[in-house]
């Protein structure tokens, strides 16, 4: 099969080369991709850096969409001709990638394979840590940095379609504008404003209920400041650094909690368990309306290299997504 191939002279450069075919188990089905999208991980791996868990694919890609081409002895789930799209520990920029049968969703009614591609890693991220790890109930408030990321995007959505109060960050008065069209109930600009002294003016010094953060270390002080009792901070990228100074006794005396969270290395019976979850709680939203896939730019996969320049130059707002078929 062809696959997104990167260089093996350190250069990081991308080709659309020839690679071994993946191998099905018992339990594995078969997808022909039509689609996937780019996700910051996918740039540091090509930089060489978080590399796949042992034993996945070395190809890019966290996410897929496509059709099963062939299914598992075992397979009872999944038929050949279904429209899925996954979620992976890597190998979605090529022309087939095999899962398990428990992680293929079908794709909701009303979507193509662009859309769906722009669902997996996204909406999984909002879900596992907003709901899961945080414990989002109705009415709370919620503070997602970078709202006009495809994690962002998909995060707004969610946490309206709980019934709480979302606010984000964004790095100009456009992005903002958009994720307040989202349904965002405000947003600062991070650029021009400080972020700890808008969120104390939004909730009357009372703070937010929980944080979702890409960005960690520089952060992490206005981040605890802009807590209420019980807050709920999860750290999920690191691009502000690794290190910071953490007050604890405000930690302790407002009883916070500050949660680090990645998806891609969690085992395979975690991951199963997160897709029956969101199967339940969050696929039948797409089918309603009430969350939908934000692709902000299409590219052909033999554009890869320049759609990562484009995500890595902040431009998009939501998900770029790669074709291939």
């Amino acid at each position: 099969m062809k696959a997104t191939l990167i260089a093996g002279d350190g250069s990081g450069n991308l080709a659309w080369g020839d690679a071994p075919a993946p191998t099905a188990g018992p339990h594995d089905v078969v997808v022909d991709v039509h689609a996937t999208a780019v996700n910051r991980a996918d740039l540091l791996q090509r930089r060489g850096f978080y590399p796949p868990p042992p034993g996945e694919s070395e190809i890019l890609g966290l996410e897929a969409a496509g059709i099963v081409a062939s299914i598992g002895a075992s397979v009872t789930r999944v038929k050949v001709g279904d429209r899925v799209c996954c979620l992976l520990a890597g190998g979605g920029y090529a022309e087939q990638i095999v899962v398990k049968e428990a992680l293929a969703l079908p794709i909701p009614d009303g979507l193509d394979f662009v859309q769906a591609a722009a669902i997996p890693e996204a909406f999984y991220t909002a879900f596992v840590n907003i709901v899961q790890e945080a414990g989002l109930a109705a009415g709370e408030r919620v503070l997602i940095h970078a709202g006009a990321s495809g994690v962002g995007t998909a995060a707004i959505q969610l946490v309206k379609a709980r019934g709480a109060v979302a606010y984000v960050t964004a790095g100009s008065g456009e992005k903002l504008a958009r994720c307040k069209a989202l349904g965002a109930d405000a947003g600062i600009d991070y650029k021009t404003e400080s972020f700890a002294d808008r969120i104390a003016d939004l909730t009357e010094k009372k703070g937010v209920d929980i944080i979702l953060d890409c960005v960690g270390g520089s952060y992490l002080e206005s981040n605890v400041a802009s807590l209420r009792p019980q807050g709920r901070l999860v750290v999920i990228g690191l691009m502000g650094g690794t290190k910071a100074d953490l007050n604890l006794g405000l930690l302790v005396s407002r009883r916070l909690r500050v949660i680090g969270s990645v998806l891609r290395p969690r085992s395979l019976a975690e991951k199963i368990a997160i897709t029956d979850a969101f199967r339940a709680e969050v696929l039948p939203l797409f089918a309603s309306g009430k969350l939908k896939p934000i692709v902000d730019k299409v590219y052909p996969i033999a554009d890869a290299a320049a759609a990562h320049d484009y995500v890595a130059a902040n431009r998009n707002f939501g998900k770029v997504v790669l074709t291939i078929r």
